[in-house]
C-alpha cells in the first residue's frame, strides 16, 4: 500500500511533486529537509533520513526496496535516476582510523566523520546492493553494476563494477532518444 494524498502532506515534505507513490511500509525522517519531483515511487522499507543539507529527488525517480539515503550533507537523485533494491547512499562517513569515536550518538567534539554531498544526475542507474560513499558524482547516464562499492565519481555514460567499482565499459546514449519520445507523448 502507499500513502495517501493526506500521509503524504501530513509529512510536510520541503516540496512534494504530482503522483508521488510512497509506501506505508517506508521511513522518512526529517521530512522538511525533502524535495520530491513528479511521478516518484518509493517502495517498501526504505529509509529517507534527510540530514541538515537536505534530499533532493527529480522527477520519473525509482527507489526499489530496502534502499537507505542517509546522512548529514546533500544527497541528491535527478531526473530519470533509479536505485535498485537494497541500494545504500551515504552523505557521512566516520573515521576509522581509530583516532576519533565514532557513531551519531558522539558529540561532534569527539568524532571526525566526514560530510560531503552525493549526487546521481540524469539517468544514473544504481545495481542492486551497491554501497555510494560520502563525495561521489555518477555523472549523466552512468550505471553501477550490482554489489559495487562506488568510492569515487563515475564518468558520464560509464559502467562500473566492482569493489571498489572499477570501469567496465561505455554505455549507450540511445535512451537520450527514449526520453525525448516518451517527454513529447506526455
Amino acid at each position: 500500500m502507499f500513502l495517501t494524498e493526506n500521509q503524504l502532506a501530513a509529512l510536510r515534505f520541503k516540496s512534494l511533486g504530482n503522483d508521488v507513490k510512497i509506501s506505508d511500509k517506508a521511513s522518512i525522517y526529517n521530512a522538511e529537509n525533502i524535495s520530491i519531483g513528479n511521478n516518484v515511487r518509493i517502495d517498501d522499507f526504505c529509509i529517507l533520513s534527510a540530514g541538515e543539507d537536505g534530499i533532493e529527488i527529480g522527477n520519473n525517480v525509482h527507489i526499489a526496496c530496502y534502499c537507505s539515503l542517509i546522512g548529514k550533507s546533500k544527497i541528491t537523485l535527478e531526473n530519470y535516476s533509479g536505485l535498485s533494491s537494497r541500494v545504500s547512499i551515504f552523505s557521512s562517513n566516520d573515521d576509522y582510523s581509530g583516532n576519533s569515536l565514532t557513531n551519531p550518538c558522539i558529540p561532534d567534539i569527539y568524532a571526525d566523520a566526514k560530510h560531503l554531498p552525493v549526487t546521481l544526475k540524469e539517468h544514473v542507474i544504481v545495481g542492486c546492493g551497491c554501497v555510494i560513499l560520502p563525495g561521489v558524482i555518477m555523472n549523466v547516464g552512468s550505471a553501477a553494476g550490482a554489489q559495487s562499492l562506488i568510492n569515487k565519481s563515475v564518468d558520464e555514460f560509464t559502467i562500473v563494477s566492482g569493489i571498489p567499482a572499477k570501469f567496465i565499459k561505455i554505455r549507450s546514449r540511445n535512451l537520450l532518444q527514449k526520453q525525448a519520445e516518451y517527454e513529447k507523448c506526455r
